[in-house]
Parts: structure tokens; sequence; C-alpha cells
């Protein structure tokens, strides 16, 4: 009888079952096919460029980009953007890697949101080395000991990292990519009880972002700055009054329970990071130029400045200012401009600034990071 419970024939649902696993099965294979063949052109590639170019390059960041940004456009679903972004990162990560692997500096220890940041950007092929300083980052990659580095540069809450603008004054160094990450700290402790904490470690910015979580949970803690959320994960593990704010990488890296997750004061927290290289990077289709201004100290100098760029329609994304470390109350000016310095308006204007401004410095064209 039809629907009979007892019957020996199987269910349509499990006959459905059945031939969706063969589908899977035979869709698996044929991935496995595509993926071998798209590794096989890689490695041609590699081949090409060694037998025509002296001395090839072999990571663009703007082909990578323009990949990426054609695959989420052309993404029918049910994958999230964000996921195809990733599946596809890994993959030219792993072919890039059958080219010529990637060395890639960051500011350290392992577990840090650059550590994750690098991670995202350029996959689980390359080879990275965690530094101690931002200067450090920026030193492996002018003396050619990594071909590529990964800073912070602003958080959404916290603002300018002041160290890695200061590092950029002194720096042959070009930005070659950007990467924007949300920001989910979480407090790590081997203690049984908040109560047992006796002290919070951090970086700085960690702890402002998580200023009024600490105030009503952890008001008798003593806070403490370290040179990373890493480092404060690392001597948590060693010390159970010691609590740390760090990621969930953290976490399982240093093996230290999460007590209390997303303690950041902004559910929308985000960092944004940057790649570091010696060479230019071509335009991409949707990019931004950052470059560095200096101007006497005068009425109007500033206005001088963003008139160009307000009369020509160019979207500034930023603005920000340091002491020059020259001259007492004389500032440096560093700016992010829609565009790449290809870019006929962003050429002319370039033009009209140098006219204006001492000095003009362009500190790279770049892919703006995919959302």
């Amino acid at each position: 009888m039809a629907g009979d419970p007892h019957s020996s024939q199987p269910a349509d649902g499990q006959e459905d079952l059945a031939a969706l696993r063969a589908r899977i099965d035979a869709l698996d294979a044929e991935l496995l096919e595509r993926l071998s063949e798209r590794a096989r052109c890689a490695e041609a590639v590699a081949r090409v460029k060694r037998s025509q170019e002296s001395n090839p390059v072999f990571y663009r960041p703007e082909r990578e980009a323009e990949i990426l940004r054609r695959v989420r456009e052309q993404n029918p679903g049910p994958l999230s953007g964000e996921a195809i972004t990733r599946l596809f990162r890994e993959i030219m990560s792993e072919c890039l890697a059958l080219e010529h692997p990637l060395h890639v500096a960051y500011l350290g220890p392992v577990g840090t949101f650059t550590h994750l940041a690098a991670r995202k950007h350029f996959g689980h092929a390359v080879e990275t080395q965690p530094l101690a300083s931002i200067d450090a980052v920026f030193d492996a990659v002018e003396t050619g000991r990594a071909q590529f580095g990964v800073v912070p540069i602003e958080n959404s809450s916290e603002g300018v990292v002041t160290h890695t603008v200061d590092c950029f004054m002194d720096s042959s160094l070009q930005i070659c990519g950007e990467v924007v990450t949300p920001i989910h700290h979480h407090l790590l402790t081997h203690a049984e009880d908040l109560g047992q904490v006796r002290r919070v470690l951090a970086h700085a910015q960690a702890l402002a972002q998580c200023r009024q979580w600490l105030d009503a949970e952890l008001p008798n803690a003593e806070r403490e700055a370290v040179s990373s959320n890493a480092r404060a994960a690392e001597i948590a593990a060693q010390d159970p009054t010691v609590a740390a704010l760090a990621s969930q990488a953290a976490a399982d890296h240093y093996q230290i329970p999460v007590r209390a997750p997303h303690v950041e004061d902004r559910a929308d927290n985000t960092t944004r990071f940057l790649i570091i290289g010696s060479g230019t990077t071509e335009p991409s289709g949707a990019d931004r130029t950052s470059v560095m201004l200096t101007t006497a100290n005068r009425p109007g100098s500033l206005y001088s400045l963003l008139k160009p760029i307000a009369e020509s329609g160019i979207s500034l994304t930023r603005i920000e200012s340091r002491p020059s470390r020259c001259t007492p109350w004389n500032y440096v000016f560093f700016l992010d401009l829609v565009g790449h310095q290809q870019d006929p308006l962003i050429r002319e204007c370039l033009e009209q600034l140098r006219a204006s401004a001492d000095t003009v410095k362009v500190l790279g064209s770049y892919p703006q990071a995919a959302t």
C-alpha cells in the first residue's frame, strides 16, 4: 500500500538522499579535476614568467583583487560572498605557492589580529613570520627578509595607529593592499571565577575598546598594556590570576578557556590593516591611493592642500596629521583618496598638490579591501 511505513520499498526521501549523495560525489570528482587543472596552469604561468622576465613578479595584488571581485559578482549562491571569497583566496594561495612561495612578516606573536589579517589576505599557503614590533616588520621588508608585511593602521573606534603612520615618514616601502577585519575580543583566563582575576592584560587599544565591559565586570582588576593581545594570552596561560583580551585564535593557540566572549564595547568594532611591499601595484578597478604631504605652518596651508581634492570631486576617505619631527609645530598630513594614481583625476590632483605643498610622497595605490 502506498505510503505504508512498513513497506519494504525505500521511501522517496531515502531514494532522493542516495541520488543527491551520488551527485555530490560526482561534483567532488569534477571539482578536484578542475582544481588540479588550475594548479597546472599556475605552474605553467611560473615557467613562462621565468623564461620571459629577468626578475619575474609572481604575486600581483591587483590581479587577485580582480579575481575575487569577479567571483563575488558572479556568485549565484547559496554560498555567501564572504564564503566564496574565502574559498577562492585559499585556492589562489595554494596555486601561488606552486609558482613562488611568499614570505610575509606581521606584527606578532602568533594569534594577533594582524596574524589573522595576514591569513585573510594571503591565505594559509604563505610562510609567515611574527615580529615583535611594527618597526621590525618594516625593516624585514626593506631588507628583503620578507617580501611583504602586514601592519595595523586604524581602528573604527580608537582611530589611527600612530606608530604605523610614523614608520612611513622614513620608509621607501609602498602600500600594496589593505585588509578590513572585524575585531572580537574575548576574555581568556584559567581562573575558575572572575573574582580571582587580579590583572587584565592586552594591547592598549584593546583595553580601550573593552573599557565599558571591564568597568562593569572587572572594576577591581588592574589593567596593564602589553605589546600585543597574543602576548597577553601567552602570559595569562602561565598565571591563573591574569586574564587576557585576545582572539579565539589566541585562545586556541595558547590553550586558554574563553570565560567571556565578545567583550568589546561596540559590536561593529573593526580594524584596517595595510600590506606593505617594495613594488608598485597596477590599477585593479577599485583602488585607493595614500599620500603623505608636508607644508609650512602658515594661514590657509591646509585649505590649499584640500582645495584641489575638493574641486576635482575625488573622495577623501581619511586625513591624519602627525608632528613632522623636524620642526616644532610643523605637521605631516596623511590622506587616503579613492582612485589609483594612474587615473586621470588622481594624477591631475597630485600635480596640483605638488604645486602647493612643500613635499608630496605617494605611499601607494592599491586595491580597496573587499567588504
